[in-house]
């Protein structure tokens, strides 16, 4: 008997309103709950902008650059699907405008569209359809969502709001759902919740040919019965597809606040497919508790440059949240600038804290307070963990104060020092683009035994993340390991260093790959778990003496 194959089922998340009303932790909610249900998911976003990746953009801009396994420099949203969901997202699930026209225009130069004009619909148009269904070209999914980023009225969302309202109409009824989130304004001053803007929102979209079929209300207060009838009266939608999104603490909590509302249960409904499983939600449940009420904490600091937008390093906080929630364990971050950091302020600065993490970053601004940093976290024997730049800054504080390399510096900094003992690879030398030509990915790594961090990972062979172009240089490795500082992960295909760290120190690490990108809800970063323990027991021991 011949197997009847499933369709693809998809849904769109659009916003309106206003803009950061959380999508992308609505998108990864819903998708955490269907899966929770026993259906595959895929989630992918799609970016109004006309940069081709957000690899060149300004942390301030954007927020933190997210990389894939693949090597794709994407949106920090796909950094929530992956922690949601616990799946590796791929170049596939992130597409901006400016990679569908560079597609497009390259189709027009070699000539596949037979000197016809080259429009916005069909051509822009059937290239968003084409990327919508590719994300589950590889792998067959029961359901592929679709958070298209911006705010419906935006000129730059158009073609993605008609291109979805096509694909509506091809796959028919039954097959899509349109998720639109929106907020609920509280005036203050009459104490109440105000529909209308939701209402105009949903009008917009109306004229856009796109009927949305549940509203995600976001709320800082609670929605009352009248005020829900009242939405779907007026938004033509069912009431129960009214959907409640009040402020929580910790966007760990939104899943079960969706569980709650039958955010799942409707849209399942929707889409024709069966919601009477039970959903297996326990692990996340242990988790959202911990998070929520931690047994201990500890104070640990974030030395940066993008410090005043959290969401520069969206990864590394998250990350700190599970191995936080790991160790029973509330991490305060304390957010510090490192431009403002100098050896007369520096104790002052990080006296309290019983940890120190150095970030990732690109230039010259700021370098010298992150080394003064290191320093700092070396002679004190304070729990201190570099990523990327951090780790640099490491290994040129202990060129400097210990090997007698005083002159010792980053080719990044100073095309010119005499101890280079960071360096630009050497396929790197003659590039002059800036998007994409990084070490971008996940590359392998073989760890020492006799180390800090096979304890930590209990294994010999990993794979990381990277997003760099300057690395430890190979002809100091000698003077390192010999003055104590030992390179103990190395990339066994290039043979370049990964991994340093002080043995004699109590837990100093530095490592040229982004962990961060790797820690999820249900598989916590072991680095992170390990560093967050030995600030514990830094604090601990601290308080004892």
């Amino acid at each position: 008997m011949e197997t009847i194959k499933k369709q693809t089922k998809y849904i769109f998340v659009t916003g309106g309103v206003a803009s950061s009303l959380g999508k992308g932790i609505i998108s990864a909610s819903l998708a955490k709950l269907l899966q929770a249900r026993g259906y595959s998911v895929v989630i992918q976003k799609l970016d109004p902008y006309i940069n081709v990746d957000p690899g060149t953009l300004n942390p301030y801009e954007h927020g933190e650059c997210y990389v894939t396994e693949d090597g794709a420099e994407t949106d920090l949203d796909l950094g929530h699907y992956e922690r949601f969901t616990n799946i590796h997202t791929s170049q596939a699930n992130n597409v901006t405008t400016g990679r569908i026209y560079q597609s497009v225009i390259n189709k027009e130069r070699r000539g596949e569209f037979l000197g016809k004009t080259v429009q916005v619909i069909p051509h822009i148009t059937d290239e968003i359809k084409r990327r919508i269904k590719m994300v589950a070209s590889n792998q067959k999914y029961d359901v592929v969502i679709t958070e298209i980023g911006g705010t419906v009225g935006d000129i730059e969302s158009l073609p993605y709001i008609e291109a979805v309202r096509q694909l509506r109409y091809n796959l028919g009824a039954g097959n899509t759902v349109v998720v639109h989130l929106t907020l609920l304004p509280y005036m203050s001053a009459s104490g109440e919740l105000k529909t209308k803007p939701t209402q105009h929102s949903v009008k917009m979209l109306l004229e856009n040919g796109l009927q949305p079929d549940i509203l995600v209300l976001r709320s800082e207060k609670h929605i009352s019965e009248d005020i829900r009838s009242k939405v779907a009266l007026f938004c033509n939608v069912d009431k129960d597809a009214v959907v409640e999104s009040i402020d929580v603490s910790t966007i760990y909590e939104v899943p079960l606040k969706m569980l709650d509302q039958k955010l799942d249960v409707v849209t399942l409904r929707k889409l024709n497919l069966d919601y009477n499983k039970k959903p297996d939600l326990e692990n996340w449940i242990n988790f959202a508790h911990k998070v929520k009420e931690p047994k201990k904490k500890v104070n640990i600091a974030l030395i940066g440059k993008y410090t005043e937008l959290p969401d520069a390093y969206k990864s590394i906080v998250e990350s700190f949240i599970h191995a936080g929630a790991a160790n029973d364990t509330k991490v305060n971050l304390k957010y510090i600038n490192s431009e403002k950091l100098n050896p007369e302020n520096i104790d002052s600065v990080l006296g309290t804290m019983c940890g120190v993490l150095v970030a990732p970053g690109f230039g010259n601004r700021g370098i010298e307070g992150k080394i003064t940093a290191v320093h700092y976290a070396r002679t004190n024997n304070i729990p201190f963990f570099g990523i990327c730049l951090g780790m640099q800054c490491a290994v040129i504080e202990y060129a400097r104060n210990v090997i007698g390399f005083v002159d010792a510096n980053s080719t990044e900094m100073d095309d010119h020092v005499k101890y280079p003992v960071i360096d630009l690879m050497e396929e790197q030398k003659n590039i002059t683009d800036k998007g994409g030509t990084m070490r971008l990915g996940a590359y392998p790594c073989k760890i020492e035994k006799e180390s800090i961090v096979f304890n930590s990972y209990k294994k010999e062979e990993i794979s990381e993340r990277h997003r760099h172009r300057y690395e430890f240089n190979n002809k100091y490795k000698e003077e390192f390991n010999a003055a104590g500082m030992k390179t103990v992960g190395i990339n066994p295909d290039t043979n370049l260093v990964e991994i340093v760290e002080i043995p004699s120190h109590p837990w100093f690490v530095g490592v040229q790959f982004h962990p961060e990108y790797k820690s999820t809800v249900l598989n916590p970063h072991p680095l992170f778990v390990s560093f967050v323990r030995a600030a514990l027991n830094y604090c601990e021991s601290k308080i004892q003496k």
